[in-house]
């Protein structure tokens, strides 16, 4: 019986692991400025479900939590990718007659077609109030109220190389 040839270990060499400088971060204003992960909106309207039917119907948000409060719907959560828009009924304790949406547009930023988005409105019978365009700030972007008068725009970056593209 022939014995077989074998290869000794190799002898192991201790690594060793030396500190690593500590990444130097900027100092930071003091005081600190506000570092936010995300923000939603909180609208209060007149009809709750009219609007909770608009924005998912016209735009396409996904409904999340309701509250109520004993059987009065009082709000919604309204989803759309990692933001939120909340819908609050309101109670008219300040008068039914109460301007909504005045001195405050919502920007909603998406990489969607805005065309789609926009034709998908108008075949609901919603009237645009502008768009799709492109802006001279490097966004092509359409407005939209709301049936309570809240003013939308909804947007898309685009390459500025070529002002007709659609990135």
């Amino acid at each position: 019986m022939a014995s077989r040839a074998t290869k000794k270990p190799k002898a192991r060499t201790k690594t060793v692991k030396r500190p690593r400088a500590a990444a130097k971060r900027p100092v930071r204003r003091q005081p600190e400025s506000l570092r936010l992960r995300a923000v939603a909106a909180s609208l209060t309207v007149a009809d709750l479900e009219r609007s909770l039917a608009w924005y998912r119907d016209v735009l396409g948000f996904t409904l999340g939590e309701r509250w109520e409060e004993g059987p009065t719907q009082r709000g919604v959560q309204l989803k759309a990718g990692s933001c939120q828009l909340l819908l609050n009924q309101d109670d008219f304790a300040k008068g039914r007659d109460r301007k909504k949406g005045e001195g405050c547009r919502v920007w909603l930023w998406t990489v969607q077609d805005l065309d789609v988005i926009a034709q998908r409105a108008q075949s609901q019978g919603i009237t645009l109030d502008y768009g799709p365009v492109m802006a001279p700030w490097g966004a092509y972007a359409f407005a939209i109220t709301d049936p309570d008068g809240f003013k939308l725009t909804l947007a898309r970056e685009v390459k500025r190389s070529s002002p007709r593209s659609r990135a």
